[in-house]
C-alpha cells in the first residue's frame, strides 16, 4: 500500500497553499495498491513537532476502498471527518509557530467500516481500527513558516 501526492514528494517541503501561510486547503493525495479485501480506508495527519505534543491536523474515515485518493480541497462524498486539534472537523494545515515541522500523512487499510461520531478525533478512530487494519502506509512533508 502507499499513499503519494503530486504536491509534494516524501520528505520534502509542503507548499504553502496547504498550510496556514496560503489557501489552508488539503494537497491531493493518491492511493495505490490498497488490500482486495480492505472494507474501508482512514487517514490521519498529524505533526509530532509541535511544541504541546502531538498536533492533529485532519482525521479522515470510512472512505471507500475504491478511492484512489483525494483531490486538492476536497474530501469524498460520504466519508468521515473527525475533531482535530485545531476543533474543527475538517482539514488545518501546517502552521508551526516557529522552526520545521514534519507532517504524517498515514493512511489505513481497514477490514471494517467505522461506526464513529464525526465528535471523534484521532484518540477515538486508533481505538476503533485495533485489530482492524490490513496495511498502512506514511508519506512526510516538512514546513517551516517565513
Amino acid at each position: 500500500m502507499k499513499i503519494s501526492s503530486t504536491a509534494f514528494e516524501n520528505g520534502e517541503a509542503i507548499p504553502a497553499l496547504y498550510s496556514c501561510d496560503g489557501g489552508d486547503i488539503n494537497p491531493p493525495l493518491a492511493f495505490s495498491d490498497i488490500p482486495a479485501d480492505a472494507k474501508t480506508l482512514a487517514l490521519i495527519v498529524d505533526d509530532p513537532d509541535a511544541p504541546s505534543g502531538l498536533f492533529v491536523h485532519w482525521v479522515v474515515w470510512n472512505i471507500p476502498p475504491t478511492v484512489t485518493g483525494i483531490a486538492e480541497g476536497s474530501v469524498p462524498e460520504g466519508v468521515v471527518e473527525g475533531m482535530t486539534d485545531f476543533g474543527k472537523q475538517k482539514y488545518g494545515g501546517p502552521c508551526p509557530g516557529r522552526g520545521e515541522h514534519r507532517y504524517f500523512f498515514k493512511i489505513y487499510a481497514l477490514d471494517t467500516e467505522l461506526l464513529l461520531p464525526p465528535t471523534g478525533g484521532k484518540e477515538e478512530l486508533e481505538e476503533a481500527m485495533v485489530g482492524h487494519v490490513l496495511q498502512s502506509a506514511e508519506l512526510m512533508g516538512q514546513y517551516m513558516r517565513k
